[in-house]
């Protein structure tokens, strides 16, 4: 997992769904009695091996600079990225060169930057199994190398996720993401008086159209995650920041799994807009957890992870924003249809940690046999 970001220094700050699901993953394995090592650029906590990148320069920088990591990678993203992508390339060589020692058996690259490890992964002896958590075609760098390497053992997400590969794609299976059954749970007496919104606060995520749907509807829209709130941060200075009133607010980032419980499962339903082909999304999975419906577009993983009816609302992406905003404001006023007890029953059927990890194991015995 050799993204940056990967580091406890780091991680508390920022809303980075990768690096909790791989220490989810790495934890989960182990309870499953797999030896695992966990490789990450900076030290994370946890019980079992960790190698660590040398951070000694990058730090350096950063001392020079008098900035911490965020700061770095706000005021000059060049800098932060190269001196980030010189790690993930050191972590990668590394596993690689262990398992050619055979001291592992397979190598997972789990992060959303093993583009640096895909030139040199058929130089490793051992099965490299790949997870992406974008979509393949979200960014150019992804676009024009991924497909160069579709013989690889690919693990998608979502069957969605799988469209921005080509068909011949090696897949190996198809997992969903998951959460720890007792991580989040339903609230006894739900207030049950607010919609909401979980994540970040930029424009593809849509939050504009949940606005403009919620003031049509006359409902109250609380609003939690992370934005820059300098001037460079167009969407949230013209399109969020002057909506907020009595019944639109903003909470602020939430960290806390506790508090993030009682916010979700508060709600009368979790509204995600994403209007981009999302791989998954795990806030709507969180919801579930809570017993709290979700309405969403029918975009991306949302439709394999939302049951339309039973657990939530999927409402077609229009072709233009007021269509859109026409379809949120009509599941807004139908939600009360949406039974919460099926939200977690979906929930532990088919989205807990346990199951994500158990077909992972799945995978890697059948890749070393």
């Amino acid at each position: 997992m050799p993204h940056v970001f990967f580091n406890r220094e780091i991680m508390p700050h920022v809303i980075f769904s990768p690096g909790r699901l791989a220490l989810d993953l790495a934890n989960g394995l182990t309870d499953l009695a797999a030896d695992v090592t966990l490789f990450s650029p900076g030290p994370v906590d946890v019980k079992f091996k960790n190698i660590t990148a040398d951070l000694s320069l990058f730090k350096a920088e950063l001392k020079g600079r008098s900035d911490t990591y965020l700061d770095l990678l706000q005021k000059h993203p060049f800098t932060f990225v190269t001196l980030a992508r010189q790690i993930q390339a050191e972590i990668i060589a590394q596993a690689f060169y262990m398992a050619n020692q055979n001291e592992l058996d397979i190598v997972h690259i789990y992060t959303n930057e093993e583009d640096t490890a895909l030139p040199f992964a058929k130089l490793c002896k051992k099965p490299v199994v790949l997870t992406h958590h974008d979509p393949f075609n979200f960014l150019v760098k992804y676009k024009s190398v991924f497909p160069k390497y579709k013989d690889l053992n690919w693990v998608s997400l979502s069957y969605s996720q799988r469209l921005g590969m080509p068909d011949s794609t090696n897949w190996v299976g198809n997992i969903y993401n998951g959460v720890a059954k007792t991580k989040f749970k339903p609230v006894a007496s739900p207030s049950n008086d607010y919609f909401a919104y979980l994540g970040r606060i930029i424009e593809n995520k849509g939050l504009h159209l949940v606005i403009a749907a919620a003031k049509q509807a006359g409902v109250k829209l609380k609003i939690a995650g992370k934005h820059y709130s300098g001037k460079k941060d167009h969407y949230w200075q013209t399109k969020i920041k002057p909506e907020l009133d009595g019944n639109i607010e903003y909470v602020g980032f939430i960290k806390d799994d506790k508090l993030i419980n009682e916010f979700l499962g508060n709600a009368k339903a979790l509204i995600i807009p994403s209007t981009y082909d999302e791989p998954f999304g795990m806030v709507s999975i969180e919801a579930l957890a809570c017993g709290t419906p979700v309405i969403g577009l029918d975009c991306g993983a949302t439709k394999e992870i939302i049951d339309h009816n039973q657990t939530g609302l999927i409402v077609k992406k229009a072709d233009n924003d007021d269509g859109t905003v026409a379809g949120l404001t009509k599941a807004i006023k139908r939600i009360d249809s949406i039974k919460r007890i099926k939200c977690r029953q979906a929930f532990e059927k088919r989205f807990t940690l346990k199951q994500m990890c158990e077909d992972y194991l799945a995978v890697y015995k059948r890749l070393t046999e």
